[in-house]
């Protein structure tokens, strides 16, 4: 894909670029997601009770909010390359806050069960923000780019934590009943995902030259158009052993991520003896850290780039991976409180560093593929999540054997990330175009003007 006027620097504080909108609208689009999809989460406690779910009942809905993720991801990123991430987000927000809204119908396990896998499909934002932020940015800072707008939507995780279980209190100080109270609460976020739709629409744009369907009406873009075509596209990148040894390594960073957020409340209410509003505050420190980790990731992607070229990219990635999975592990062996927090910020800090450090990488696999190249790599992280899911629906396994095996695997899949290989010929252009970028920059690459 032949973008023009890609931005070699990211002023954060601008908004009068075509660039910083999508940055800045991107990411704040992806956060509102996670209210939509993991604010009933922190809420678990509260609807156990209320619909009689037993352990392997909660389990199940965990897989569920993660599985059709999956294969939305897949078909998301192609329909970038159709459409354009301008209206494939307007649709996936609007249509997506509709189930958010819906889940305080549900009366048992099956409505339940439906609802949040009915949402689920708003996970697949991340791959339009990716996208997105992708065509925006040149390749000195596109690894910052990427890393630092999916870590503030990876926020979201952390907030929802935090502001569902405030919302709920609000609530129930006003009169509402535990049972209506959670089913008002889930409205919020509804209400907000379709608002953020609309303003995507009027207040974002394709590419830094105009839509997609104006720059192909003026010659300036191939047609993407036709089942031929997109099945062409989705084909190349699933061809690449690259691809999915990247669906792997995503797979064992973000699909962690996101059972963690789905766990963290109850598993600190339950084996702590804290409060909802405890354990939720201490399960979205979590999530809270992608306000700089993430960031931290693509950073360093970036850094690696400057010196070792894409080689770098994918030693740093590796790193990444396998330091998480040895944190996951400790984590898994805490049984005092204050160690456990501790160790879990390590681990958080190491986990959103390697989904940092797997999006410094995917824009540099195939360029003309790049909507099913992220699709595919942004699946793996529900794919994941989905693996994940069925080590805590277990009724013979507890959360601390579940996530010590857990640790075991993010270990294993860290060797993955070796596989991503590239021709002599890519990296001496993607050298040059590295230089060509930072040579134009005059300054840092982020900056707050």
């Amino acid at each position: 894909m032949d973008i023009r006027h890609k931005a070699n620097r990211i002023r954060l504080f601008t908004f009068n670029t075509p660039q910083m909108r999508a940055f800045h609208f991107s990411w704040f689009a992806f956060h509102i997601c996670f209210f939509g999809w993991f604010g009933i989460a922190p809420l678990m406690a509260v609807v156990r009770d209320d619909l009689g779910l037993t352990k392997t009942q909660i389990g199940n809905t965990i897989i569920a909010s993660v599985a059709i993720t999956v294969i939305v991801r897949l078909a998301i990123g192609v329909l970038c390359d159709k459409i354009g991430p301008r209206l494939a987000y307007t649709w996936l927000l609007c249509l997506g806050s509709l189930p958010v809204m819906c889940i305080g119908f549900a009366d048992s396990f099956e409505s339940f069960f439906m609802a949040r896998l009915a949402i689920g499909a708003i996970g697949a934002s991340f791959v339009i923000t990716q996208y997105h932020t992708s065509i925006m940015f040149a390749p000195n800072v596109v690894g910052t780019a990427n890393a630092t707008s999916a870590g503030w939507g990876n926020l979201g995780g952390g907030t929802t934590q935090i502001l569902m279980p405030l919302i709920f209190a609000g609530l129930l100080m006003l009169g509402v009943s535990e049972t209506l109270g959670w089913r008002l609460a889930m409205v919020v976020p509804g209400i907000v995902l379709f608002v953020t739709g609309i303003c995507y629409y009027f207040f974002t744009q394709d590419a830094p030259d105009g839509n997609f369907k104006d720059l192909r009406a003026k010659g300036q873009l191939a047609e993407a158009s036709g089942e031929a075509s997109m099945s062409k596209t989705f084909g190349a990148a699933a061809r690449d052993i690259r691809v999915w040894a990247l669906f792997v390594v995503y797979a064992a960073c973000f699909g962690v991520e996101l059972t963690i957020n789905n766990i963290a409340a109850i598993y600190f209410f339950d084996n702590f003896d804290l409060t909802l509003a405890t354990a939720g505050m201490i399960a979205g420190l979590f999530g809270l850290m992608n306000i700089f980790a993430r960031t931290m990731g693509g950073v360093f992607s970036d850094l690696f780039a400057s010196r070792s070229g894409l080689k770098g990219r994918v030693r740093w990635l590796f790193i990444a991976m396998l330091c998480e999975g040895v944190a996951l592990m400790f984590f898994s062996q805490m049984h005092v409180l204050t160690l456990a927090i501790g160790i879990m910020l390590v681990f958080s800090l190491f986990v959103q560093m390697a989904e940092g450090a797997t999006f410094g990488v995917v824009p540099f696999i195939n360029k003309r593929a790049l909507g099913a190249v992220a699709g595919i790599v942004g699946a793996g992280g529900n794919a994941g999540a989905v693996a994940a899911g069925f080590l805590f629906r277990s009724e013979a396994l507890t959360y601390q054997e579940g996530l010590f095996y857990l640790g075991v695997a993010v270990i294993l899949a860290s060797l993955c990330a070796l596989v991503v290989r590239f021709s002599p010929e890519v990296e001496a252009e993607e050298a040059s175009a590295y230089r060509e970028a930072a040579g134009d920059q005059g300054g840092a690459a982020l900056s707050l003007r």
